[in-house]
């Protein structure tokens, strides 16, 4: 398992934290651990490029509307 040391916190928030981790009946170093591990598994992680190609496959699924406007193209004219 890694280690992970974390500097420079202020006084009032190792407080604060100190009393969370005694209202769960854990260790500082345990309530770091469940917060550290509980924010990972919420959140959400970004689909790879194949993930949305086959979703954007699968029947049911429509691709956004594009307006109908005259295209415009650059002019290099002097």
């Amino acid at each position: 398992m890694a280690s992970l040391t974390i500097r420079n916190i202020p006084e009032e928030a190792k407080r604060k934290f100190r009393q969370r981790a005694a209202a769960h009946g854990r260790s500082m170093e345990e309530e770091a651990r469940q917060l550290i591990l509980s924010v990972v598994a919420s959140t959400p992680t970004r689909p790879s490029i194949g993930q949305m190609l086959y979703d954007a496959s699968r029947p049911g699924f429509d691709l956004p509307e594009v307006p109908d406007s005259p295209a415009s193209y650059a002019t290099f004219d002097e």
